[in-house]
């Protein structure tokens, strides 16, 4: 089934009364209650469920966006709610410590069995947001449920396959280019917490990748790589060239270029990527298609979208 088939007019919300997301939240799900028997035999573990899992991180995902959800064990039922906020409430986006007014809400309860679905319809929604900021927008100044359906069906998609590189794509990873300088991709690599980034060209072509590897290597003497031992090394501390030439050297000469074993496109199986990630000691994928770079996934993403969404 595809996306805009589980959206139900009947669970349309356009005039939530919350001040807070813990409110939105407890609203959506007291109003799903009224009409839907499952929720309502089960409305205090479900509520639980979804407050725990925010307590533990944040579901809004920006651009005033809030994805509230959770996995129910025997629920038997999956239902997305849709929310428009009409006062200010701020959450903080998930992962880091900005804060967005949250504006459309999806509230999404899933048997724990239909994981996929909720995955699915989460990459659904976050495309929608992304691409299609201006069908937002209209979303939040209708008060027409059809035409809410009709808005948010722009990037609809089948939600029962098979999960694909395209749902797991980490939070977008700006890509460096080959004339950034050594000290640029070095202070990037701190405060965004990576340990590689995608080099792209100007077109967008996928080109290859730094790591903090190249970065170190750089400072260290080029002889260092035949030795066995540095028993007998006399030589002064490592990084002098380095710091001598960071704002003046480009990653251009030093970046990995023949990645074949890293590059996937957007169709490939999840478990294609698990198992390269398992028993092929791969950490990070680049997701590629016609030559162009479109994300990286990187275990964490497993780990977050898949094993604890």
């Amino acid at each position: 089934m595809k996306f805009s088939n589980y959206l139900d007019r009947k669970y349309i919300f356009i005039d939530l009364n919350a001040t807070t997301k813990e409110e939105i939240i407890e609203e959506m799900l007291e109003k799903v209650s009224e009409t839907n028997q499952h929720f309502l035999d089960r409305k205090e573990e479900i509520l639980k469920s979804i407050l725990k899992r925010e307590d533990e991180i944040s579901t809004c995902m920006g651009e005033g966006i809030f994805l509230p959800h959770a996995r129910i064990k025997d629920l038997n039922d999956f239902v997305i709610a849709v929310g428009i906020v009409k006062n200010e409430v701020m959450g903080e986006i998930g992962g880091t410590k900005e804060l967005d007014k949250i504006k459309l809400v999806f509230l999404i309860i899933s048997d724990v069995l239909r994981n996929k679905n909720i995955l699915r319809s989460m990459s659904v929604i976050s495309k929608l947001a992304l691409r299609h900021p201006e069908v937002v927008e209209k979303i939040l100044n209708t008060d027409n449920k059809k035409e809410i359906v009709e808005l948010i069906s722009v990037e609809d998609a089948e939600i029962e396959h098979r999960m694909i590189a395209e749902d797991v794509l980490g939070p977008a990873v700006k890509p460096v280019r080959e004339d950034d300088t050594l000290e640029e991709v070095a202070k990037r690599l701190v405060l965004e917490n990576q340990k590689a980034f995608p080099v792209v060209g100007e077109d967008g072509k996928f080109l290859g990748e730094i790591t903090e590897k190249e970065l170190i290597a750089f400072g260290m003497p080029d002889h260092l790589a035949i030795m066995n031992s540095l028993d007998f090394l006399t030589v002064g501390e490592p990084f002098e060239e380095y710091l001598l030439n960071e704002d003046i050297v480009t990653i251009e000469n030093i970046y990995r270029k023949d990645l074949k074993f890293l590059k996937i496109d957007r169709q490939t199986p999840i478990m294609e990527i698990c198992f390269k990630m398992v028993y092929k000691g791969i950490h990070r994928l680049y997701v590629v298609d016609n030559d162009k770079y479109y994300g990286t996934i990187n275990r964490s993403d497993i780990i977050k979208k898949v094993l604890h969404i």
